[in-house]
């Protein structure tokens, strides 16, 4: 009875509505597919400036019943019949708000890419696609009995312009109707029903319909969608997906049983959900499928150069009003997915769903500043390790110099102690090597800005302390190559053994200084 009422509501209010332009639609084709839990109608438009004053936009009505489920709408030109669909640049679309128009209606615009004068024609395309417009009537089910749907719609074309002829057709998944509205110009073929042509219909003309049909395929429907998105300055993305799932579907009622459904699943629970497919992006990598418990082995995962799809089945399978919740996650290498453009970094990464068919009914994106700098903060911690560990290495480097000389005060050989020598300047030259992109890292980072000159003065005097170290093992090997007493070579060396402690000390404490840290 709400529905009739609805229906008697919008059409007293069309009565009452004045014509809003010259503008006439001379031809328009509807095709909806219902063929899924998503309702995807595709009208396609051709229209007529019969007015003298110039048209640049068009107007869309939609009952507010339905607007209430519109989930996408878009306005493209048309491909044509046998055409291959491309990639189409959209026309702008957008809700407004006409005066004198009935409460009962809500209305989009579409911008025309150039003004329509006097007898001047526009054909172009739209898709209006919506979610939970398909209601499970019987609202339950056994889990033997088939599900079946109902959708609302109109025969004729609602639209503020008079419409001269216009066809509609409705794909269905099966050919087995229940039953359906039969109006003038009613045709059912197959899975297919077809209305009209309907010629000369005046603006905001209105006839209700009902379609009452078999189809058992699941509603998958994700009531909450966490999606976070780490993004680090070592290379990777990684995507981790919440995910709260219920079966939207006509509601089980009674016992469930697993041996009836092993025997015959596509009979004991055509509509139930046994698996999912997401489409991730190509180069998708530690792909991985868990739930509360931990990992869900039941999963496959496929990969090319164009695409990764993972199929994922729940631990068990989920009939109407039965809830899951799982989590999905991947890498993605960060390089094809951030650019640079006018000074600012641009992450250009899909924040929708990857799951074929599902329905999202909230969505959150987590990728917020507070976010970001955390993980950066974590990134510019594993940058100090890495110098604290490189600093580390120098040091016992160092003390291989100062063994070196103690073997040449036992043994007198110079050349080993040349060659000890050698080695480790090489190897201090490596460790400089890799040194060097982690302090540009943390120079560029402004998380990095508090420690950044004590990690600068540690590096300063650690090389400081080597140069010295260096100068000292010459000035040794030298003195013996010259056959000097033992007294010579402190007097000489005297002067660096008392910078390269106080050296030594400062590194110690800065290294403890930043462990804190």
């Amino acid at each position: 009875m709400g529905l009739r009422v609805d229906v008697f509501l919008l059409v007293l209010a069309v009565v009452w509505a004045p014509v809003l332009s010259d503008l006439v639609i001379t031809k328009v084709d509807r095709r909806i597919d219902l063929t899924s839990q998503i309702a995807r109608i595709t009208s396609t438009l051709k229209v007529v400036n019969e007015g003298s004053s110039l048209v640049s936009e068009v107007l869309l009505a939609f009952p507010e019943n339905q607007a209430k489920l519109l989930a996408h709408l878009t306005a493209t030109p048309t491909e044509g019949k046998g055409k291959a669909k491309g990639s189409s640049i959209g026309y702008p679309v957008q809700n407004v708000h006409p005066k004198d128009m009935p409460p009962a209606l809500t209305f989009y615009s579409v911008a025309l890419p150039k003004g329509l004068g006097k007898g001047d024609s526009f054909t172009f395309d739209v898709l209006a696609v919506f979610t939970h417009a398909l209601k499970p009537f019987p609202e339950k089910i056994t889990q033997a009995d088939i599900q079946l749907l109902v959708f609302q719609e109109s025969a004729y074309y609602l639209s503020p312009y008079a419409v001269k002829v216009q066809t509609l057709s409705v794909k269905l998944p099966d050919a087995r109707i229940e039953s359906y509205t039969k109006v003038e110009n009613t045709k059912n073929v197959g899975s297919e029903i077809k209305y009209g042509p309907y010629e000369n219909l005046s603006p905001l003309s209105y006839s209700p319909i009902v379609v009452h049909f078999e189809s058992n395929q699941p509603f998958a429907v994700a009531e909450e969608l966490v999606r976070e998105i780490e993004i680090s300055h070592w290379g990777n993305i990684q995507v981790t997906e919440h995910y709260k799932l219920v079966h939207g579907g006509a509601q089980s009622k009674g016992e469930f049983s697993r041996l009836d459904y092993q025997a015959r699943p596509h009979v004991r629970g055509q509509s139930a959900i046994r698996r999912l497919v997401a489409k991730l992006p190509p180069r998708a990598h530690s792909v991985y499928y868990r739930d509360e418990i931990g990992n869900v082995s039941t999963s496959n995962l496929w990969s090319d150069s164009k695409k990764t799809e993972l199929e994922i089945e729940p631990r068990y399978p989920m009939f109407g009003g039965w809830r899951t919740a799982f989590t999905i996650g991947y890498g993605l290498p960060l390089h094809e997915y951030l650019f640079e453009s006018d000074g600012k970094r641009v992450l250009n990464i899909s924040f929708g769903c990857p799951v074929n068919e599902v329905v999202i009914d909230t969505l959150i994106v987590k990728s917020s500043p507070a976010y970001l700098a955390k993980l950066q903060w974590d990134e510019v911690q594993a940058a100090i390790q890495k110098i604290q560990n490189i600093i580390n290495r120098c040091l016992l480097i160092h003390d291989k110099l100062e063994a070196s000389l103690r073997d040449l005060s036992r043994t007198g050989d110079v050349q080993a102690c040349k060659a000890a020598r050698k080695a480790a300047d090489g190897s201090l030259k490596e460790l400089s090597k890799e040194m060097k992109p982690l302090l540009a890292f943390l120079q560029s980072s402004q998380q990095a800005a508090q420690i950044l000159p004590k990690v600068e003065e540690l590096v300063v005097k650690e090389k400081d302390l080597e140069e010295r170290l260096m100068v000292k093992h010459s000035t040794v090997v030298d003195c013996y190559e010259k056959k000097y007493g033992g007294r010579e070579i402190e007097s000489r060396v005297a002067s660096h053994l008392q910078k390269i402690a106080a050296l030594r000390q400062e590194v110690d404490d800065l290294l403890d200084f930043v462990d804190e840290i």
